[in-house]
Formats: structure tokens, C-alpha cells, sequence
């Protein structure tokens, strides 16, 4: 997906907030999903947690307080300008809960 055709403009950026980003012309009729790769690579942000396993990005529209999914259309979710996004990776709470359980008896 190129970021500079006609349409949407946005700002992103990391749960941190120290990488931000203003995009625009993005296509309407690109996806969640499509953006979200999009930005990644615009971002530089990391694509393996520290111990390598890949990360999961999802978008959260700041204005709505909600996760976008990753098949929503982007002219569906997202007004012509103004709107933000934060990129948050997907942490998996589960992994690793067993660390803590005693083995035997």
C-alpha cells in the first residue's frame, strides 16, 4: 500500500508516543490491516518481541477508545482527517503462566 495516494490523513504513532507520524492520502478503500503494515516499516518498529518471536500490531482509534480490526475499511473507520491511531503490539498474557508452578510433589 502506498501512503501517499488520494485520501484519509492520519497521524500514528507507538504506545510510547516518541515515534509519531502524519500520513496522508491514504486510500479509503485499503484496510486496517494493510495501514497497520504500512506503517511498521515507516515507523521502524520492531516486528519480534526481545525474546524473537514476532509481534502482532493492532491499531487503536484514540477518538472511539476501540481496537480496529484488521478487515474494517479504512473509509468505514476512519474520518477524511484528524483522526489517530496508536500502534500497540498484541502481548499474548498467557505465555509463560505456568513459570511460576511447583513440579512434583
Amino acid at each position: 500500500m502506498e501512503l501517499n495516494g488520494t485520501g484519509i490523513a492520519l497521524q500514528a504513532s507507538d504506545v510510547s508516543g516518541q515515534k509519531v507520524v502524519n500520513v496522508t492520502n491514504v486510500p479509503g478503500d485499503s484496510t486496517v490491516g494493510e495501514l497497520v503494515q504500512a506503517l511498521l516499516g515507516k515507523m521502524q518498529l520492531p516486528k519480534n518481541d526481545v525474546s524473537g518471536h514476532p509481534l502482532t500490531y493492532h491499531a487503536l482509534l484514540e477518538r472511539e477508545g476501540r481496537h480496529l480490526h484488521a478487515s474494517e475499511w479504512l473509509h468505514d473507520a476512519l474520518k477524511p482527517e484528524g483522526d489517530r491511531v496508536v500502534l500497540q503490539p498484541n502481548i499474548d498474557a498467557g505465555f509463560g503462566a505456568n513459570l511460576g508452578r511447583r513440579h512434583g510433589g
